[in-house]
């Protein structure tokens, strides 16, 4: 999960009753299948190297059953060591989503931030009209910030027009240090999870 093509593609697959979805570099090459294991008390995410599962790279696994304020473990299978972490920050998250990234020591390096919160409220409303819910994917585009502490804007997440609002996209907005981009990928690939099952 290093040294990516960007921008990347997370497309949802809606021919499944999971809850996953395929992630592709600019050239269209699968880098992983992320899929959400169901009817768990404790969410848990297995990234793949390719829908056909033949391989396992990484679990994404919450340290409570409660979501509200979970933080969620990168393990990468490997080498069986926790590489990171993101949080999601409680109260601070009901109107404007705030989540934090740690690296393998608990120190958070990196925050993550929507745009306009105002976008993500109205595509949830609008998504909840008969008929005319089904189109909010071609009209509301929630997007969200990844940053250093220090301000620098390193990614952006953004929903792009697309049936059902199936399609993100990731693109890279400054140059990453050592062991950044891979907890930034994993760290969206959680957080649009929750993100999408909120609205």
């Amino acid at each position: 999960m290093q040294k990516n093509q960007f921008p990347l593609n997370f497309s949802f697959k809606i021919s499944t009753l999971s809850n996953d979805f395929v992630a592709k570099d600019a050239s269209g090459n699968t880098i992983a299948y992320v899929r959400q294991k169901m009817l768990k008390l404790i969410d848990e995410i297995v990234v793949f190297n390719n829908e056909s599962k033949s391989e396992t790279l990484y679990t994404l696994k919450a340290n409570k059953w409660i979501d509200f304020s979970a933080a969620y473990n990168f393990m990468a299978v490997s080498s069986g060591l926790e590489i990171g972490k993101i949080a999601r920050k409680g109260w601070a998250s009901i109107w404007k989503a705030h989540y934090e990234i740690f690296d393998k020591n608990a120190v958070n390096d990196m925050i993550v931030r929507e745009e306009k919160p105002w976008v993500k409220v109205s595509d949830a409303l609008f998504s909840e009209i008969p008929i005319i819910g089904i189109f909010t994917g071609y009209v509301f585009h929630p997007s969200y910030i990844v940053s250093r502490a220090d301000g620098t804007q390193l990614v952006r997440l953004k929903k792009e027009s697309s049936f059902l609002g199936r399609q993100f996209t990731v693109t890279q907005l400054a140059d990453f240090k050592t062991g950044e981009e891979e907890r930034i990928v994993l760290g969206l690939m959680m957080m649009i999870l929750l993100e999408r099952r909120r609205g």
